[in-house]
This record gives structure tokens, sequence and C-alpha cells, in this order.
């Protein structure tokens, strides 16, 4: 723990993708890192994404052209990165007569594909939707579309990746525990947290605010600061169903309210449609995805599909709330995805994170560190961008390959547990596997090829501590867990190592 003697560099709020971000690069860099979040890495709104790497093909309408411009070039850096958690995709774009225009199509298309830099990524092409596989899950009346390319990513890994390597490179993580005071005190803040009734002074050169949609409550209540940025509280809902076509290309669905939906094959056996844009007034740990929202989707899905769907079909729905930065835009969906970074140099430095995209954290997170730059000890630059994450230090192109050896080295997995493990774990696979020549030497089954070993794996090594974090957020194993099985696993972790 730091002390007034011994400060850290930087303190950061917040374990979301941007706080566990900076807290990476910045250990990288050489600097000392403490990190605090109140619950689970990735409990809110990062693990409640569309968990896409893409550069935002509708922001174009609304000439955001250096957001979609960076996080395009991001996509190909991010998945070089970690081509484990985060792989290729090919969007079919079913054309819509009565909405957007052809040529419109074909124009944004054409700017998406050459705005970014794209090099291993694959053109859009015109496709045959009477005979491309594709339109076989669509209505007959839907006869061209276009095909595009975008990335898949695990979105809570990612937050957990990022964490795991800002401790390798020497920082704290420190999970629920929360803020409840941070103070100027002479040329340092001093940090008060809060962790199970257990209180913790800290030091720190310079703050991060990343609390995502608390970043006002921190500023207002634990830092109790002024302030003239506002947040809106923006909520994306999203549904899951069993899986609707058998062709692994997602679509891209255009609404008469000029918004897009995706529906994107998920966890091998479900599909993922999502999502929408409305302003959240509540808590923003209380968001749910209404039934408004769920037969919103429901619908637009139904208007595109050959066999429509209901709320009977969804088997779970979530919603995660976005902080964007308040640009007094006339609706949540023409509110700006880009971020906002605020420096508070009167005294020692805080810097206030406002919006951002999962795409483009890993810019942000250099960003920030330019900011705080002067506020900081000397430091090394930039490093992050195609550094492999744990687990991810190998070509995209092996991807096949090592899944194949994954296979051979562990024969009793089978493809579908083989596919899961190594697009989580990737090279680490290995590692949770250890010595085992079957899978009884993988100890207790829970269920959905969940093992004690790979709990065991989590929580010694991914930060997890409830059954919750392994079924929802370090696995999405939740969606086939039944309650007899969350059961054995919570009392099982609750007892103990």
């Amino acid at each position: 723990m730091s002390n007034a003697q011994n400060p850290t560099d930087l303190f950061i709020i917040g374990g979301g993708i941007n706080g566990c971000g900076i807290a990476r690069d910045a250990a990288g860099r050489g600097l000392s890192v403490t990190l605090a979040e109140m619950g689970d890495l990735a409990s809110a709104t990062s693990s409640a994404s569309t968990k896409l790497f893409h550069g935002g093909l509708r922001y174009l309408e609304y000439y955001e052209f250096r957001l979609v411009r960076e996080a395009l070039r991001e996509r190909e850096t991010l998945l070089t990165a970690m081509p484990h958690i985060s792989w290729p995709l090919r969007f079919i774009l079913p054309h819509q007569k009565g909405m957007r225009p052809r040529w419109l199509l074909r124009l944004g298309l054409f700017m998406y594909d050459h705005l970014g830099g794209r090099k291993i990524l694959p053109a859009t092409r015109r496709i045959n939707l009477r005979k491309d596989a594709a339109g076989q899950a669509l209505q007959s009346r839907f006869t061209t579309g276009f095909e595009y390319s975008d990335c898949w990513v695990q979105d809570s890994r990612l937050v957990v990746l990022n964490a795991r390597d800002a401790q390798a490179r020497g920082a704290h993580v420190l999970t629920r525990t929360k803020v409840t005071s941070a103070r100027r005190e002479a040329n340092l803040w001093r940090i008060e947290t809060d962790r199970n009734g257990n209180t913790q002074t800290h030091y720190a050169r310079a703050l991060v605010n990343a609390a995502g949609p608390w970043v006002r409550d921190v500023i207002d209540d634990a830092l109790n600061l002024p302030s003239t940025e506002g947040i809106r509280l923006v909520r994306g809902s999203h549904i899951i169903t069993r899986r609707l076509f058998d062709d692994d290309r997602p679509f891209i669905l255009q609404s008469p309210d000029n918004r897009v939906v995706f529906a994107i094959p998920y966890e091998q056996d479900f599909t993922l449609i999502g999502t929408t844009d409305v302003d959240h007034d509540g808590a923003p740990g209380a968001a749910i995805c209404t039934d408004d929202e769920a037969e919103y989707l429901c619908k637009l899905a139904s208007d595109y599909l050959a066999k429509p769907i209901t709320l009977a079909d969804v088997v779970w729905r979530y919603s995660g709330v976005r902080p964007l930065y308040d640009d007094g835009a006339s609706s949540a969906t023409a509110a700006t995805r880009d971020y906002v970074l605020s420096l508070n140099a009167d005294g020692p430095a805080v810097l206030h994170i406002f919006g951002g995209k999962i795409t483009t954290y890993r810019r942000l997170a250099e960003s920030a560190l330019a900011k705080l730059g002067p506020h900081l000890p000397a430091h090394a630059g930039k490093w992050t961008a195609r550094a492999p994450m744990p687990g991810g230090d190998f070509p995209v192109a092996d991807v096949a390959r090592l899944q194949a050896r994954l296979m051979k080295d562990y024969p009793f997995l089978g493809k579908k547990w083989a596919t899961r493990l190594f697009r989580a774990y990737g090279l680490e696979a290995w590692e949770v596997l250890g010595g085992a020549k079957s899978a009884a030497d993988l100890g207790p089954h829970y269920g959905a090829t969940l093992t004690a070993a790979e709990v065991a794996w989590l929580r010694s090594c991914e930060f997890a501590q409830t059954s919750e974090d392994i079924l929802w957020r370090r696995t999405r194993l939740g969606l086939q867990f039944t309650p007899e099985m969350t059961a054995k696993l919570t009392a099982d972790m609750e007892a103990g190592p």
C-alpha cells in the first residue's frame, strides 16, 4: 500500500475497459499504478456491449470521421494482439427498399473499407441473397446485400486480460474495493477505500476517474470537485435466443427509425440481437432490458428473418449503460460515441474519462497518459500497439492450427469444448488443462464443460471470486447452466479454494 512518503504514481478509479487499459499502458511504461474497482472487473458496461471491434458504420452518417477512422485502424491492431478472444467476422447488410438507397450504402462501405488502412480484413462485396447461403435465413423479398468486415471480441475477457497484464507489470489491482473519498493533500491525492468494511488510505501523484456511468458520482461525491462537464447515460439492451440461422456470418439490420441492429451467432449455440439506444434515468447498476426494448428487437429481427421471433424465444437479456459525453444531441442515437478527456490540474492532477467505445480503448489510454504526462514522473513512451495479451502471442493465421493442436494434445475434449477453451485462453489453455490425460483428471464437472481445474485457474489467475464472475463474465456458460448447476458451483466456491 502506498503512503505519503512512497506514493503510487497513478491511482485509477474503475475496473472497466478504460480503467484497465490505462492501468496496463501506464504499468508497461514503468509507472507505479493502483486500480480500485468497486465490484468485479467488467461488472457493468464493459461486459454488456455488443462485443464488437468495429468502426461504427452508422457513425459516418453523423460525420464522426475521426472516431470511425481511429476505430477502423484499431480493429487490426487489436486483432493482432489478441487473436484468441477476437476474430474477424463478415457481416451481411441486406438492402431494405425504402430506407438507405444502394448508392449510399456503397459509398458508406467504400469509405469504411478505406478510412482505416485495412490490411488483414477482406474488402466489401455485393452479394446475391437468392444464391448466397446467408439469404436462406432471410425473407425472400431480400434479394441484394453487401458483405463487409468487422471483428468480434469477448468484451469482459478483454478487460480481465488487461488487468492481468497490468498486474504482471507491477500494478496493484483491487477488486470489490470502493473509493469513498479522494482529497488533495499538499502535492498528492489522499484516497480512502473500503473493502468489506476494511478501510485503507492510499497516496498518489495523479488520479484517473474511469468510473464509467458513475464518473459524475465520483466527481460530485468522492472528489467533491466543481465540473461543468455533463454525462448522458444511454441504455443499450440486447436479447439472446437459441441459434436462429446456420450461417456463421452475422446480419446488420436497418430499422425505420434510422438505427441499426446486429444479429450475431453467439457462443456456438445462440444468437445475440442488439442494441437499443434509450436515455437512462435510473441508477446505472439497475439497468435492465425492458419488455418494450426486447419486443423492439424481436420485431426488427422478424422484419428480416424468414422465421419470426417473439419474447418467448428469448433465453436471456441484458443491458448496459453507456456513459456518453453530453454534447446536446437531440437523441440518444445521435449522441457522440467519441471520448472526452477532462484534465483538472488545480493541484495534483485528476483526469475524468467521458464516453468512448471498446474498440478505441487502447488509443484512449494513450491519450490519457499523454494528458497526464507532465504531472507524472519520467516514463517510457507508447508500447501497446500489437503487444500481445496473455494467451495471444501467436499469428492470427494460426488459430485453426493451434485449436487442432489442442484437440490432439487433449483428445478427450472434442471440438466444441476445445474451441471454447482456446477462444477464452489461447495458448494458456494448455496451462488450464495441465497434465490431464482424461476429463476426470480435471476434477468435478459442474456442467457445460466447466471443470474444477478451470474454476481454480479463474480464481487464482483471473480475479474471479463468485459463481457469477465465472458464469457471466469470465465465461458465458451461465446461458447453459441450470439453477442446480449454479448452486453447486456457488456452494463449492463459498466452501473455500
